[in-house]
């Protein structure tokens, strides 16, 4: 069965000096204050979209990672995984950098990399963000 997930933004005023509040309606975790200056200068206690991109894209390759390191036979004991999304005003989002650090009991270096390369042009979230070039480290720990 498909679900749906929702958020939705509020946004008032002009891109530069105005600000929005985006609110995610499906988990109730709440609302976050967005604006162009934390999307293209400091966050100052602000999200931006990148930032929302990048929690799911991190999350996401955590769960497929994890998915097919549990299929192989190999689970981790431990996923700890970055997304670094970067946004070049004028150009837009040039490109994500995927950092995952593992703890895998019985694995080698070799097929964690291989197991990480996988998620990452499987996620669902890769797969969404296909037009975008993402990059990936890997290591154990």
């Amino acid at each position: 069965m498909a679900t749906v997930r929702t958020a939705h933004t509020v946004w008032e005023g002009e891109l530069i000096k105005g600000s929005g509040t985006v609110t995610f309606d499906s988990s109730g975790i709440g609302e976050q204050a967005v604006s162009w200056p934390s999307r293209a200068e400091q966050a100052n206690g602000k999200t931006s979209p990148e930032e929302l991109i990048a929690a799911a894209h991190s999350s996401c390759f955590s769960m497929a990672l994890s998915h097919g390191l549990t299929g192989a036979g190999t689970p981790p004991a431990k996923l700890t995984t970055k997304a670094d999304v970067t946004f070049q005003p004028g150009e837009g989002i040039t490109g994500i950098h995927l950092t995952v650090e593992g703890e895998v009991p019985g694995l080698d270096a070799e097929a964690f990399q291989a197991a990480a390369a996988d998620a990452k042009a499987n996620c669902p979230v890769s797969q969404a963000l296909t037009g975008t070039t993402i990059t990936l480290s890997a290591a154990l720990v």
